[in-house]
């Protein structure tokens, strides 16, 4: 099993990696495919594209951007190019226009009001996160069809791809990596027998794709863009866009941090940066898939303080990278990080297990302190719901990164302090988190039907 950092890391734009990164991307790949059938067209037929959304993106897909992120792909442009721009102001210019104009220079008919289908009948059995994606011909036949799922982290698979997949990961061959490990268990047993590190042996998988420059040049601007949305987040103010009316808090936070430092405890700072991160995500702006956007805010935080706060260097930025990589990598590949499949234990939970791994890595931990902390912290956030209030990625979403960095700060100490010896490993941990989510209720899992979702009438907010 193998899933790159620089593919598990992304610089993308909010607020919701699942329900924005990933049908932005699908459109784009629905593009090309149009364009290709329309050169093979004799003559110069008009066609229509349109698409359905199904299960968590019907239910939530208005508050997470869905139906701007489907216009977007169509129009050709990725969640990576967008990240710095002004997204409200183009897709107000898409949103008036009527056709897209595909690469090779043919135009089709969009309208995104009328083409763009909230479903919310039953889900397609294959993922809660799916999406139809059709071309009409001028008669209205249907001469194109295909159908993605977005499976988390802004990754994507179609319908022949996702009966091949293994929850849900496209697999190769063990034989291509010096250190194939697919479970905790067997990256601790790689890393017993080898004398390396977790970072070293994500670091070695990594240079059998790409040359050391290009990794640590990857790492860098992944810190990079994290960095920046902690520090944009910090400055921003007003309220967030959508119904619910949220005013940013972040940056009063740090205010008060920065003038009395004396009164701030280690929970305030991870809650201000956070809370930094996930304001910028909910509020559609450049974030970090980490592993989702939204838990974009927990790895950010924990590393933010770690420099800021206990002189931590960049190569231990690189180092907590890498661990929390390997980390990420087997929990979506033996579970899933997707909130609509298995709840925010998934997103929150998986984030703080990641970035306990990856603090007990640059702190000196050993191989099974490392595993131990990513246990402790993924394991008190199983059962968790994910249940966003109006449909957006703000209540509880925001502060619940908070509450996730000081969680995953907490198992690393707890494990550092430790022999690394525990009842529970990871592997079970993960087990039992899949097991969970299998078993919630689909009302607590994205489609805001259930929970905090449900508590308060949008009309009171």
């Amino acid at each position: 099993m193998f899933i790159s950092v620089l593919d598990l890391f992304k610089i993308g734009i909010g607020p919701s990696s699942s329900h924005t990164m990933g049908p932005m991307a699908a459109a784009n790949v629905f593009r090309d495919d149009i364009d290709q059938l329309i050169l093979q067209t004799p003559g110069n037929r008009n066609h229509r594209a349109y698409c359905v959304l199904k299960g968590s993106l019907a239910f939530t897909g208005r508050g997470h951007a869905t139906d701007r992120a489907v216009t977007l792909g169509l129009h050709g442009y990725s969640s990576a190019s967008l990240a710095g721009q002004d997204v409200n102001a183009l897709t107000a210019k898409l949103w008036a226009t009527d056709t897209v104009q595909l690469a090779s220079g043919r135009h089709i008919d969009f309208n995104p009001e009328d083409d763009i289908v909230f479903d919310k009948s039953d889900p397609l059995p294959q993922h809660p996160n799916g999406m139809i994606f059709y071309l009409l011909d001028e008669e209205g036949k249907k001469v194109l069809s295909e159908t993605f799922f977005s499976i988390g982290g802004g990754f994507i698979c179609t319908l022949a791809e996702i009966s091949q997949l293994d929850a849900p990961l496209k697999i190769e061959s063990a034989g291509t990596y010096p250190y194939p490990f697919d479970s905790a268990d067997s990256m601790l047993e790689m890393s017993r027998q080898s004398g390396l590190s977790i970072a070293e042996m994500k670091r070695a998988n990594e240079l059998t794709r790409m040359s050391e420059q290009d990794l640590d040049q990857g790492l860098d601007s992944i810190w990079q863009a994290m960095c920046h949305c902690v520090e944009q987040g910090l400055t921003a103010e007003g309220r967030l866009p959508g119904i619910l009316g949220i005013r940013r808090r972040a940056k009063d936070l740090f205010r008060q941090l920065e003038t009395n430092p004396e009164k701030g405890t280690l929970n305030d700072w991870l809650c201000a940066y956070a809370m930094a991160v996930n304001e910028e995500n909910a509020a559609g702006h450049m974030v970090v898939t980490a592993p989702t956007n939204g838990a974009a805010g927990v790895i950010p935080a924990v590393i933010y303080y770690l420099l800021k706060h206990e002189g931590g260097t960049p190569q231990q930025v690189r180092d907590f990278l890498l661990t929390a990589a390997a980390i990420g990598g087997v929990i979506k590949h033996r579970s899933s990080i997707s909130g609509a499949e298995v709840g925010c234990q998934g997103e929150v939970g998986s984030a703080a297990a990641m970035a306990a791994a990856g603090l007990s890595a640059v702190r000196g931990g050993t191989t099974e302190q490392i595993e131990n902390a990513a246990e402790i912290a993924l394991e008190h956030h199983l059962g968790m719901t994910c249940d966003p209030v109006g449909g957006l990625v703000q209540v509880p979403c925001i502060e619940r990164n908070g509450f996730g960095a000081i969680k995953a700060h907490t198992a690393a100490a707890l494990a550092c302090r430790g022999t690394g010896e525990h009842f529970i490993s990871l592997d079970n941990c993960i087990n039992a988190m899949k097991q969970t989510g299998l078993e919630m209720s689909h009302k607590y899992k994205e489609t805001s039907l259930g929970g905090l979702a449900v508590s308060v009438s949008i009309t009171e907010c």
